[in-house]
């Protein structure tokens, strides 16, 4: 899959939508032909921009927080819920996930296949290759470990932006659960990720990962704001957790300590990679 919010952004849409929309399609024709069973990984970028942007927001030392009272459905302190509304342009990643969903849950009813689909946010944890627009735990626990320079872009250059994030061994976890269970989930959708729990700014980011590495490195300021990008996402992920009974176990320092032990321990390989 193309991972980056910033796909075709100032370029062609074509790779993004062959390799997301159209690999999903492929994918379901094998699942229809073979019966098999399908477990989608989509994305919290399905939600619109706009409408993420018009949050009620309040901005705190180290980090922009979400009011309690807001003018849209389906969003409270404790993040975006799956039935916030999708009208609305959401990037062309964005775009080509939702529409992935939808052909999952025609291909579940037309075919009387099972499967689940879940949205995503950050995902983290060791092998991650981290890049400026996607992976950002692990590109700031590398550009820490190599003293390399990091910038916060975009809502004033503060770094002030917050998103949740879920460490990949939590996720396999859950997904270990769905998949044992499958039919009481097939056709349901979730938003995955930590919640206001397990979230950061990129200014507590830069705070852990001074702490795990022990190196301070220096943070530029832009104040542009990507188009794509939205000052809070935090996901609502009460669904998921009561149908399951899961929750995520990793915290942020645990992850960042232990993306700092992987590249420690495979130091001259991934230098070139996310030192870059």
């Amino acid at each position: 899959a193309e991972p980056s919010v910033q796909a075709g952004y100032g370029g062609s849409p074509s790779y993004a939508v062959q390799t997301n929309l159209a690999g999903t399609l492929h994918c379901l024709e094998s699942a229809r032909r073979s019966r098999a069973d399908i477990v989608f990984l989509s994305t919290s970028r399905v939600y619109p921009i706009e409408p993420l942007r018009r949050l009620r927001l309040r901005e705190e030392n180290e980090r922009f927080e979400l009011e309690e009272r807001q003018d849209l459905p389906g969003v409270s302190t404790a993040g975006v819920a799956e039935d916030f509304p999708l009208a609305g342009a959401r990037s062309l990643y964005g775009a080509t996930k939702l529409a992935s969903e939808l052909m999952v849950l025609e291909y579940l009813s037309m075919y009387g296949l099972r499967g689940v689909v879940n949205r995503c946010g950050v995902i983290a944890g060791p092998w991650q290759m981290g890049k400026t627009d996607q992976g950002i735990v692990a590109l700031w626990t590398a550009r820490h470990m190599f003293k390399k320079p990091l910038r916060y872009v975009g809502f004033g250059g503060q770094g002030k932006q917050v998103r949740d994030f879920v460490h990949v061994e939590d996720l396999y976890r859950l997904l270990a659960l769905q998949l044992k269970d499958l039919p009481r989930h097939s056709g349901q959708v979730y938003n995955v990720g930590g919640g206001r729990a397990n979230s950061f700014s990129l200014r507590e980011l830069t705070s852990a990962c001074r702490a795990v590495t022990g190196h301070r490195v220096e943070v530029a300021s832009s104040p542009q704001t990507h188009p794509a990008d939205v000052p809070v996402y935090l996901s609502d992920a009460r669904r998921a957790r009561e149908a399951t009974g899961w929750a995520p176990r990793l915290d942020l320092e645990a992850t960042v300590a232990g993306t700092a032990r992987w590249i420690a321990a495979h130091e001259t390989r991934l230098k070139e990679i996310l030192a870059a």
